[in-house]
């Protein structure tokens, strides 16, 4: 049987945040395009799996891609949420310290983010602080006014979406299974048909090294380190109105456990750091569970675990080894003519990930013309969200569409007009997990017993599924093997 062959000018390998911005960026121009997955939908990985947080920049090293990029992407990041409609708010942070070493730490941090460019960082009194926050522990605290929150898998569909509005085509559960450089460029083997480009942008975040290594680039090793995470009830308004973080310390994988209300209203708690071998591995384990409600009754002493509504994991694509900890910088470069390697892009690199695809632009300049479009779309409209409108705007929707009378998911107000347009989303993807992150569906209180079952009924009856196509997240994780009767 012959293999599809699609001709291209850039095809990228992994559909996280910073894959899908270099493919929007690259939109912009005369190309053709093209993103290859693995999994069955974006952000299936790091991008969708962390704590939704836009970094000020105040954490990296000085002069590092680091601290460059996640502060040009956090004073970017309002605007280009508003571009493609993304739920965000900027709510500053506060790093809280619980003793005179913590305090030595923030003044450094403090410095260091000035260097930066950092705006707005202050050091606050441990009256200060109760001021700001009484119900937070601690004798003193740093604030980065210019932290924000938002959603970061809305995100990542979104970048895809204006991406594809933009003329670039995605290929899901499309594993690259072989790499060869020929004479006009990269021939790519990935879920079973052949693609030939001219550039090849590597965005493979926990398997970027074994990409390059595909590629011919060996050296590159990642570490995988997970993080676990809590999530509370929608609690966040009357108990944490901003981030909260420990006062960093020397050598941990990540930041230290936190509390970040989200924009949904819910409370994240995490994440802890842990190396792994495992790149897929995202189980939550009850020591490191218990761990990090301690940790969290430390920072916010009001917490039970009565609140608690669900759990997850998420992995970072780390360079630097268990050993060593900490941080090394983003790998952003041109490794061979045409092959553009983006390696252990880790946290910022959420916030980072519309300067790093504008760095992707500047390498593949190297290689192919780019003639701007002049019908490039930069705006994207994202599902309406029915619970967020006033009584008269929701009997407006109702009367021209009767599907948004009806309620499937209670938790959430979630109606069978918002569940059909996450259904019918321009990347195609029909998996629950899909739907559950574009509608917000199933992420409630009761997560998903009331309506998990209507929307897989939705997807059999109204979309032509069969009962055994129904998924979680693709293959693999199928919700039904057989009827019973």
């Amino acid at each position: 049987m012959q293999r599809e062959e699609h001709t291209l000018d850039v095809l990228i390998l992994g559909a996280g945040a910073v894959g899908c911005a270099a493919a929007r960026e690259l939109s912009r121009y005369q190309l053709r395009i093209a993103v290859v997955e693995k999994e069955a939908d974006v952000a299936a990985g790091t991008s969708g799996r962390n704590s939704a947080v836009v970094h000020a920049g105040f954490n990296n090293r000085p002069g590092s891609q680091m601290a460059r990029l996640c502060v040009a992407g956090n004073q970017g990041f309002e605007a280009l949420c508003r571009q493609l409609d993304v739920p965000y708010r900027k709510t500053g942070k506060l790093l809280v310290a619980f003793d005179q070493e913590d305090l030595a730490v923030l003044g450094r941090l403090r410095d260091q983010g000035e260097a930066n460019g950092c705006r707005g960082l202050t050091l606050l009194s441990q009256d200060q602080l109760r001021e700001k926050l009484p119900q937070v522990g601690g004798i003193g605290a740093m604030y980065s006014p210019e932290t924000g929150i938002f959603d970061p898998f809305l995100y990542t569909v979104a970048l895809a979406e204006n991406a594809v509005a933009n003329g670039v085509t995605f290929h899901f559960r499309c594993p690259v299974t072989a790499i060869q450089a020929v004479p006009q460029g990269w021939r790519v083997t990935a879920g079973g048909q052949i693609f030939l480009a001219r550039c090849l942008v590597n965005a493979a975040g926990l398997f970027s090294g074994q990409i390059a290594q595909m590629a011919g680039v060996p050296g590159y090793h990642i570490y995988p380190c997970r993080g676990e995470y809590f999530i509370l009830d929608q609690i966040a308004d009357p108990l944490l109105p901003l981030p909260v973080y420990p006062a960093p310390r020397a050598g941990a994988g990540g930041l230290g456990v936190h509390l970040t209300p989200t924009v949904h209203g819910n409370i994240l708690i995490g994440p802890s750091a842990e190396y792994l071998d495992d790149p897929t591995d995202t189980a939550s384990t009850q020591e490191v569970m218990d761990q990090l409600f301690q940790e969290a009754q430390q920072l916010l002493p009001v917490l039970t675990r009565r609140q608690i509504i669900g759990a997850y994991a998420g992995l970072r694509p780390k360079l630097a080894p268990p050993g060593e900890g900490g941080y090394r910088d983003f790998v952003i470069q041109e490794d061979r003519p045409g092959l553009i390697d983006l390696v252990g892009i880790e946290s910022p690199g959420l916030t980072a990930s519309l300067p790093i695809a504008r760095e992707v632009v500047g390498l593949v300049a190297r290689t192919c013309d780019l003639v701007p479009k002049a019908d490039f779309h930069p705006q994207r409209q994202g599902i309406r969200r029915f619970r967020d409108l006033s009584p008269a705007d929701q009997a407006a929707l109702i009367a021209a569409d009767p599907d948004y009378g009806e309620v499937v998911c209670r938790c959430q107000t979630v109606t069978r007009a918002e569940l059909r347009q996450a259904v019918e989303n321009p990347l195609g993807v029909k998996t629950l997990a899909g739907i559950k992150y574009r509608a917000w569906a199933t992420t409630g209180r009761c997560q998903g017993g009331y309506c998990l079952p209507k929307i897989a009924q939705m997807l059999v009856e109204d979309y032509g599924l069969a009962p055994e196509e129904v998924t979680y997240r693709g293959p693999g994780s199928p919700l039904f093997t057989g009827r019973v009767k």
